[in-house]
């Protein structure tokens, strides 16, 4: 074996564990709404999160994020990625299938490529990203079944995914930002922002969805601690173990699989059914995203690196969870880590700076 190439058996247990937990999120969101209202599934999951991360941050001897005004960006930037996709998703399961939720999901990358060249002036589509958003617009046109007609709680429920995963769009390019600006490691940034939205839903939760309800129901209180614990704090180091052991482009082809086992838990475990159009427009949509980020029908560039007038080789760079997300930050940089989904999608960043 080349010594250029990772061993399999370093990453491929972590990849499959990734691909897992995070396709299985929406079942389990499905559980706990059996008790709790979709606020507090998000309060108990985040707030889990946060505590796994600032324990994995005790071991590591890393101190936390420094400077108020970097606590205030983490505050704003804790509500797009996590206080209202989180909340979002459980409103929405409240009305469609746990399958279709993790359908919807995979349509981060492409809100995100959309935020981007809205937001970034900098930015100028090229043919395939224009492409790429025509094919995840079609499949999502496909995933609705609009020459049904359209309408009743499904409608609103998918509206409410639309909302969450716009959310992230927002979320990822703001990550973005932050990292181009402060000297944060991954691991800081994403237990920063956990922390901050534990906080808004302590605040928010009691005003939104009455007093505290505990979980007293094995299932639910299982659901709750996978969600947290594993989906928001393990999976997000183990996502990371397999950037760093296979590399950048191995790491963001995990983002194509929970789709898949998110439709193998519901229909096993749930009994959830679903119309044909629906799995054919999510594969649709997984085709435009991989339009976009240059996996399909394009040839490779032969670097990763970002550099360029605007601080950016390829525009919307693979990275380590494979939303295509990484763009021009203003400085040359290298591609060290990953801005990517964690559970339902969370934004995990990893864009670290090196002496060039």
């Amino acid at each position: 074996m080349s010594s250029h190439t990772p061993d399999v058996k370093r990453w491929l247990p972590a990849f499959a564990a990734v691909a897992l937990i995070w396709g299985t999120s929406f079942m389990f969101i499905k559980d706990a709404l059996a008790e709790l209202t979709p606020v507090y599934i998000a309060l108990y999951r985040i707030g889990l999160g946060a505590l796994t991360l600032l324990a994995y941050l005790a071991v590591r001897r890393l101190s936390l994020p420094r400077g108020v005004r970097l606590w205030g960006h983490l505050f704003l930037f804790g509500f797009f990625a996590t206080t209202v996709p989180f909340t979002l998703f459980g409103y929405a399961e409240q009305r469609v299938p746990s399958v279709l939720a993790g359908i919807w999901n995979g349509t981060a990358p492409l809100t995100t490529l959309l935020v981007t060249l809205i937001a970034v002036r900098s930015q100028r589509p090229d043919r395939r990203q224009i492409v790429g958003l025509l094919t995840g617009f079609v499949g999502v046109l496909v995933v609705l079944g609009v020459w049904n007609g359209v309408g009743g709680a499904s409608l609103d429920g998918q509206l409410l995914l639309l909302g969450a995963v716009t959310c992230y769009g927002i979320a990822f390019n703001y990550s973005r930002w932050l990292l181009s600006q402060y000297d944060l490691s991954p691991l800081q940034l994403s237990a920063g922002q956990l922390a901050m939205s534990t906080l808004q839903l302590v605040i928010a939760a009691p005003l939104i969805g009455g007093a505290p309800v505990v979980p007293h129901g094995v299932r639910v209180s299982v659901a709750v601690i996978v969600l947290g614990v594993l989906g928001t704090g393990v999976a997000f180091a183990l996502n990371f173990h397999v950037v760093q052991t296979a590399g950048m482009t191995t790491g963001s082809m995990v983002t194509y699989f929970p789709p898949f086992v998110a439709a193998v838990a519901g229909v096993v475990f749930l009994n959830e059914s679903l119309n044909w159009h629906q799995p054919v427009g999510g594969l649709i949509v997984l085709a435009g995203v991989g339009i976009s980020q240059g996996l399909l029908f394009v040839r490779r560039r032969p670097t990763e690196q970002i550099g360029g007038a605007h601080g950016v080789d390829d525009p919307i760079s693979r990275d380590a969870a494979g939303d295509g997300t990484l763009a021009a930050v203003g400085q040359p940089v290298q591609l060290a880590g990953r801005v990517g989904v964690g559970v339902d999608g969370e934004p995990a960043a990893g864009l670290q700076r090196h002496p060039q």
